[in-house]
């Protein structure tokens, strides 16, 4: 399984704690590829490993969907993505055992909406920005983000975040309880959610079972009313035409 899977990401073991780093440069972007590998990586960890940990590369976590990739797909094809993506958050969500994101640097839409299904966020002070910025692009975020983010930071808050579409600090990130720590540098931050992992697997092993089921069950749950239907409507408005034109627009912001 893992040597199918890591072609583009990292498995790196620390005892019973599997570090799993997303290896697709320059960014870390979303493609298909990586979603299923991630996707099947979480999933062959939840049976291996007592914890995991999510990372990335120094100063880049992960800079979202690959637009300039995603663009080119018809129809089908993204659809058959776009659910992919859908799983990949489902399983997060769901996962039995406590999942730490190491956000090693900027972490904006794709990259910060993975992170809030973890148990913990942990990000590094300085430069680096979070955010969801779909709206700025003709985008909506599905159903299951919305609520994973009035989960963590409350209804108001996430209504700001989202309508104005702008990107913040780590710091205030931090602020706003949507990050849960701060280091002083990326390669620290990978560091301490390994800590972080370490302190919570010590726990006794049933209580800490029957806690996180407890406390994550809402956040698992948001899947079961998330429809067919949800997933064509995200599909139809990113080939709205106003979407097209915001994602080219963006994809040649990036050229610049």
């Amino acid at each position: 399984m893992l040597n199918r899977i890591a072609r583009m990401l990292e498995i790196i073991d620390h005892g019973r704690i599997r570090e799993i780093q997303l290896a697709r440069p320059p960014a870390n972007a979303l493609n298909g590829e990586l979603v299923d590998a991630l996707d099947a990586a979480l999933s062959e960890a939840a049976l291996s490993s007592q914890a995991v940990v999510v990372s990335g590369g120094p100063g880049m976590f992960c800079a979202g969907l690959d637009v300039p990739e995603l663009i080119t797909l018809d129809r089908k094809a993204f659809s058959r993505m776009w659910s992919s993506f859908v799983s990949l958050m489902k399983t997060i969500a769901c996962m039995p055992v406590p999942t730490a994101f190491a956000l090693t640097g900027h972490a904006p839409a794709g990259g910060l909406v993975l992170a809030l299904f973890g148990d913990y966020r942990i990000m590094p002070r300085g430069p680096w920005k979070t955010g969801l910025n779909e709206v700025r692009v003709g985008l909506i975020v599905p159903d299951p983000v919305y609520k994973a983010l009035v989960r963590l930071i409350g209804a108001h808050r996430a209504e700001r975040i989202l309508v104005s579409g702008e990107m913040m600090f780590s710091e205030q990130a931090f602020d706003i309880g949507l990050v849960d720590e701060l280091t002083h540098s990326p390669e620290e931050t990978v560091s301490r959610a390994i800590e972080w992992c370490e302190s919570i697997i010590d726990l006794p092993p049933l209580a800490l079972k029957k806690t996180r089921q407890m406390a994550r069950a809402g956040l698992c749950e948001i899947f079961s009313d998330y429809s067919a239907d949800e997933n064509q409507s995200y599909v139809d408005l990113w080939f709205e035409e106003s979407s097209q034109t915001a994602l080219r627009a963006m994809i040649e912001s990036l050229k610049k």
